[in-house]
């Protein structure tokens, strides 16, 4: 069968029966991936903001707490009564100021604290409260975030260990730090996620375990300020 006439002698003429190609700009043929030579360029991903890493480190935090340690279980009848009287008055609480910071207003980070409380809730065992809350400024490099839980610990020691290790969170420098007129453990240690340096310390007694995360600092730093923090947090009646 004979080809019809070029109707326009200035362009190229195709092969019969094949479909012309697509004009600079235009869609590409059937079964063309997207994005490939002739499509409109695909946009650039969103650039992750600081409060959205700052979610993200709450969530590893929470899973330290709640993996890690904080399988918090009823005493032995064997163990000390006075110690299970001083546990079971033990409560914790989520200040309005902690250390002068006032709680974060963020709607993502207000978002990811009320997960964590409730992961905290379903997770930890026999609590008898629970505490979360950002303080501070992001946009200064001042934050700090808390995640406690009370209840009657059998082993403290054991607690710290939990949390300390066997997480996805990276722990150097671990150390044995006072633990203030509260008793019980407590460490300190450097960490990172999310490319943000971390400051970590942590208690645990027989009434009650706590982590406080100091963001865009180091565990010296946060044991400088931590049994202030930790003395606004757990309350003894």
């Amino acid at each position: 069968m004979s080809q019809p006439d070029n109707p326009y002698p200035n362009q190229p003429q195709q092969p019969y029966g094949e479909q012309p190609a697509p004009q600079q700009g235009g869609y590409p043929p059937a079964g063309q991936p997207y994005g490939a030579p002739g499509a409109a360029p695909l946009p650039p991903a969103p650039k992750k903001s600081k409060t959205g890493k700052i979610v993200l480190i709450v969530l590893a935090v929470v899973l330290v707490l709640c993996c890690g340690g904080g399988a918090i279980a009823w005493f032995a009848v064997k163990d000390d009564v006075s110690d299970a009287v001083e546990a079971t008055n033990t409560r914790v609480t989520a200040p309005a100021t902690l250390a002068g910071r006032p709680k974060a207003t963020q709607p993502e980070l207000q978002a990811a604290v009320q997960g964590m409380i409730a992961e905290m809730k379903s997770t930890v065992q026999n609590e008898t409260s629970t505490a979360g809350a950002v303080y501070g400024d992001p946009a200064k490099k001042d934050l700090v975030m808390i995640a406690a839980a009370s209840g009657l610990l059998t082993d403290p020691k054991k607690e710290l260990d939990d949390a300390f290790s066997g997480n996805e969170l990276p722990m150097s420098n671990v150390a044995a730090v006072d633990p203030g007129p509260l008793g019980g453990e407590a460490r300190c240690a450097d960490s990172e996620s999310e490319g943000t340096k971390l400051g970590i310390c942590a208690w645990a007694d027989k009434g009650s375990v706590g982590m406080i995360v100091m963001y865009f600092k180091t565990g010296a730093q946060a044991k400088a300020e931590f049994v202030t923090m930790r003395g606004q947090i757990e309350q003894r009646s």
